[in-house]
């Protein structure tokens, strides 16, 4: 579970131009050879080697096999709206921990806190929403949106 925990100030030293090439190369390929990334940004194989060790302790990025939830046997996926009281950090911590639970963020608008989910069925998901997101202290409203056609997913938005 990547869970944000980088200071995004500290890590703009991090961030000098050859970082985010290594970066953009990475977005494209994953799987790329750091010999192919340093010969594609001018440095060593162990220098994009350390520079992408430090980049991923820093929590900059992760490079991470994306996956097809329907192929994994993941037959239900849906973004969860939740509206709350109280504090809204110890909600969202508490659905971090939730391994069907994807990704949580706090909002501003119709809802506090939104949640990707993924279910091996409508049964799952059930029993996700009612015995466990439900019961979260401060959770007082909750509206699924199912996905019917995930129609674009990507990772690769580049650096700024």
């Amino acid at each position: 579970m990547a869970v944000r925990t980088g200071n995004p100030d500290k890590n703009q030293a991090l961030l000098d131009d050859i970082s985010k090439a290594i970066i953009e190369q990475l977005q494209v390929d994953g799987r790329r050879s750091y010999a192919a990334i340093g010969k594609a940004v001018g440095l060593s194989e162990a220098a994009v080697r350390q520079r992408v060790q430090r980049l991923t302790d820093a929590g900059v990025m992760q490079v991470v096999a994306v996956t097809d939830p329907l192929e994994l046997g993941f037959a239900r996926q849906a973004m969860i709206g939740i509206k709350a009281e109280g504090a809204l950090e110890p909600i969202a911590d508490e659905l971090a921990k939730m391994d069907e639970i994807e990704y949580v963020v706090i909002t501003a608008g119709s809802f506090d806190l939104l949640a990707e989910v993924l279910c091996e069925s409508d049964e799952h998901l059930l029993r996700v929403l009612s015995e466990r997101i439900r019961a979260i202290e401060g959770v007082k409203v909750t509206e699924t949106f199912v996905y019917l056609k995930l129609v674009k997913q990507t990772y690769s938005w580049g650096v700024r």
